[in-house]
């Protein structure tokens, strides 16, 4: 069994869907990764990790917007607003979502389908510099 570990910094520049399906593509051809499991963890609390479609960019307009109707940037709703009226809705928005997500690799091909990609789902309206963890236990 083997184990490989790469972390992907992406910076982002505001709430949107941030795809990075080809650098992960691009790290699994490098190392000639065969069959096994790839974990993606994103190190932060107001940013998340999700599959989605990649073909229509309005299926990722559509989703950030319907985030930010379901959890207003409302002050007057939260405690935790040390960082801005974007902070404690972003915590929720990733609480909502995931910051893990397990795929496979089969025959040295990464197992999404046909319409799928990865994307970093930001919360927050600022830039920040993210981290996404990519950790691969096979053979």
């Amino acid at each position: 069994m083997r184990q490989e570990f790469f972390t992907l910094e992406l910076v982002t520049n505001g709430q949107k869907l941030y795809e990075f399906t080809e650098n992960t593509l691009h790290w699994i051809n490098d190392l000639n990764l065969n069959n096994g499991l790839l974990n993606l963890s994103i190190q932060h609390t107001s940013a998340s990790l999700i599959v989605q479609e990649n073909a229509d960019p309005d299926v990722r307009i559509d989703l950030k917007n319907y985030f930010n109707k379901l959890v207003p940037m409302d002050e007057n709703l939260y405690i935790h607003k040390s960082e801005g009226k974007d902070d404690m809705p972003a915590h929720i928005k990733s609480a909502l979502t995931n910051n893990q997500i397990s795929l496979s690799i089969k025959d040295k091909k990464l197992l999404l389908g046909t319409w799928q990609g990865l994307y970093l789902f930001e919360h927050r309206t600022s830039k920040h510099k993210r981290k996404i963890i990519h950790h691969y236990f096979g053979d």
